[in-house]
């Protein structure tokens, strides 16, 4: 894992006959940098032969002061880490990174409270009818059959076919209101909560102000149509419904990722044109209009130079804004024109800078600035294509807490023990555990505490190792990972775990084997006894029918406690019904016998 580094130190330290020092600072410090992840910056000083250890982190290590009387001055960085590859990953195996990536998604994520139901009779019954996924299927079908509509609507369309289409959109309007009404009685103030449903409102109130007042609108404002466009915004609510839809889903997320990177391309794009603005006016501004330039592409105001210059990052159409402003003397230009307002003459261009002005700005923005664009679109779709290739993805932790949602509906991060096999078969590949799963839960060895409740993120951690696989050296990462949700979530810090489910099962067992011992002590105990007191009665010589009853009872008592003593949570030991019987039979033949040779005994006598 360290080859590399040890190769450069290595050299170091043969290149500098006083390195020494420095060479078993930095390799312990590279240690300590993969116990961290990379994440570490240490400073420090080891004094030996004149030498001093500078700053180290993840991005390299600098000396302060690496003079010595004789030897050279060790000048730079000896080890770039960042060169290799991004901070924490230098020092991390694949599978690390992807456990790594897994903890990453799951740290900022908590188990939120679902929205509860209402207690009232009506409420209750449309709550369950909205709520449901055939419900969100039908909004999505109308919302597509919507969309069918606006695309038959055409421009020389007759009055009867305007008509049609007018109540059809008024059909449209009154189902789309319809489920904004049913929503917000089954799920009250709750249903501001949720990002969609506003927008579904804000796109319902639209579409009623658009139909009622249109004429006013398009008047004054904007067409009403543009309402019925921004309605079908609502369709991107299919891509959550479709899990066919993954590769879209990638490629929007993508896009989110770019948007901060675009932006300050975007600003960056918008100095340089700014810059080029201002220049092309101070230079091409009376230029002849012919060509390319006329009323409005030219160079005379700021905004037509803006207009310019972005058609001119499009790489469109710069040839024939070019062309006049080559133009330098007659008859394809006029030297003494004069300008109205102006003492500026002639509408002639000036060559040399029109060609460094072209091309500084082509290379500039288009072949860098633009580019740019595709090159931070590309890099984060190849990001979005990773993390979607990865065993788990963003989707499987929030089925994970969606699932939980149902199991905690109080959203206190715990769940019971007796419910974890439920949740377990609840959850969806990969992180599903299909029942039978109790073996498998408690080999997990997950920490519980008091009322055998278990706490959501020790759950999914343990779902998360079994999916990635064992990985020692991760106990670390899950230690900063659950640091961090610790502080987003400050009701685990006050739960201390008392058990584990291993332990639990283990003190479950050993209560079973010490059960099946004192049992096993009391049957011997009972036998003995009966014995005893049969072979008393031996010497005797005197049988007591009642008494022998009542000794077999006894030991019939002790038996058979044996077997209705047992917890219903664990197996019943083996019934010592087969070892008593034959005993018993014993006991009871041997009596008739006796019995009978005493009554043959007495015969003879008489």
């Amino acid at each position: 894992m360290h080859e590399s580094l040890r190769n450069t130190l290595r050299a170091l330290k043969h290149g500098v006959p006083t390195a020494n020092a420095v060479w078993h600072y930095i390799f312990s410090f590279s240690q300590d940098l993969t116990s961290t992840t990379g994440n570490a910056q240490v400073m420090g000083e080891v004094k030996r032969d004149g030498w001093r250890a500078g700053t180290v982190s993840a991005s390299g290590w600098r000396p302060y002061d690496l003079t010595d009387s004789g030897s050279r001055a060790v000048i730079g960085r000896c080890c770039d880490f960042g060169v290799v590859t991004e901070g924490q990953d230098i020092f991390m195996t694949e599978e690390q990174k992807k456990y790594y990536n897994a903890m990453k998604k799951l740290g900022s994520k908590k188990p939120q409270k679902p929205i509860p139901r209402p207690t009232n009779e009506f409420q209750g019954f449309v709550f369950d009818c909205v709520t449901k996924q055939a419900f969100d299927i039908v909004i999505m079908i109308l919302i597509c059959l919507n969309m069918v509509t606006m695309m038959v609507e055409t421009d020389d369309q007759t009055r009867e076919m305007d008509k049609i289409l007018y109540w059809i959109n008024l059909v449209f309007i009154v189902l789309f209101t319809g489920e904004c009404a049913l929503k917000m009685i089954s799920l009250r103030h709750f249903y501001f909560t949720v990002g969609w449903n506003i927008f579904d409102f804000v796109v319902v109130i639209l579409s009623i102000i658009g139909m009622f007042l249109s004429e006013v609108i398009e008047k004054y404002f904007v067409s009403p149509t543009l309402f019925r466009v921004i309605r079908l915004a609502r369709i991107g609510r299919i891509l959550r419904l479709i899990k066919g839809a993954k590769g879209i889903r990638t490629l929007l997320f993508a896009l989110m990722m770019s948007l901060p990177a675009l932006f300050n391309i975007g600003l960056l794009l918008f100095l340089v044109m700014f810059i080029y603005a201002i220049f092309a006016m101070s230079n091409f501004a009376y230029v002849k209009r012919e060509s390319g330039i006329d009323d409005m592409f030219n160079f005379e105001t700021f905004g037509n130079s803006m207009i310019c210059l972005f058609q001119i990052t499009t790489s469109a159409g710069w040839d024939g804004l070019l062309a006049p402003i080559l133009n330098k003397r007659e008859p394809d230009c006029d030297s003494k024109m004069e300008h109205p307002g102006n003492s500026y003459k002639g509408n002639c261009g000036n060559p040399s800078v029109a060609i460094f002005f072209f091309v500084s700005y082509i290379i500039i923005c288009f072949l860098i600035v633009v580019n740019m664009y595709i090159a931070v679109i590309l890099e984060n779709f190849s990001v979005a294509t990773e993390e979607s290739a990865e065993p788990l993805s963003e989707d499987d932790f929030e089925m994970f807490y969606e699932v939980w949602e149902r199991f905690d509906p109080d959203a206190t991060q715990f769940v019971e023990y007796s419910k974890l096999s439920d949740f377990a078969d609840a959850l969806d590949p990969p992180l599903r555990i299909a029942k039978p799963n109790m073996i498998h839960l408690i080999a997990m060895d997950l920490p519980m505490v008091s009322g055998e409740r278990i706490h959501c993120l020790d759950i999914l951690f343990a779902f998360t190792k079994r999916v990635l696989g064992e990985g020692g050296e991760m106990d670390m990462l899950r230690g900063q990972m659950e640091e961090r949700f610790m502080a987003s979530n400050p009701s685990k810090v006050s739960y201390e775990p008392i058990t584990t489910t291993l332990r639990r099962k283990q003190e479950e067992m050993s209560a079973i084997v010490i059960q099946r011992a004192f049992r096993r002590y009391m049957i011997q105990q009972a036998m003995k006894k009966a014995s005893a007191l049969y072979k008393e009665q031996l010497k005797e010589g005197v049988r007591d029918p009642d008494k022998d009853v009542m000794v077999i009872s006894k030991f019939n008592e002790n038996s058979t406690s044996d077997k209705t003593d047992m917890t219903p949570s664990t197996a019943s030991p083996p019934s010592y019904n087969s070892v008593t019987k034959s005993d018993k039979d014993k006991y009871e033949k041997e009596n008739r016998e006796k019995e009978n040779k005493g009554k043959d005994l007495k015969d003879r006598k008489k």
